[in-house]
């Protein structure tokens, strides 16, 4: 129960920053994983609704990082 609670709040938000990260684009990163997700919950590995909440706030989390992630990326290419 522990396990999928720690999963749950770390890697959505981990998957987002790092799909965002290879794209460049942050919905497409968040795309990915809500589709990752979509399919997790089908195939009965995510199977309450707590872990599909925390699932979210993690990935809410994660956008909001990889916004940052990508701000300053730009930036530092708008500066060299």
């Amino acid at each position: 129960m522990w396990d999928q609670l720690i999963s749950a709040l770390i890697f959505p938000g981990l998957l987002v920053i790092i799909l965002s990260r290879i794209t460049y684009q942050r919905f497409v990163g968040l795309g990915l994983t809500v589709i990752l997700i979509a399919v997790s919950a089908r195939m009965g590995f995510t199977n309450t609704w707590w872990l599909i909440c925390l699932d979210a706030i993690s990935m809410t989390i994660g956008f909001f990082l990889a916004t940052r992630m990508l701000g300053r990326l730009r930036q530092a290419d708008k500066e060299a």
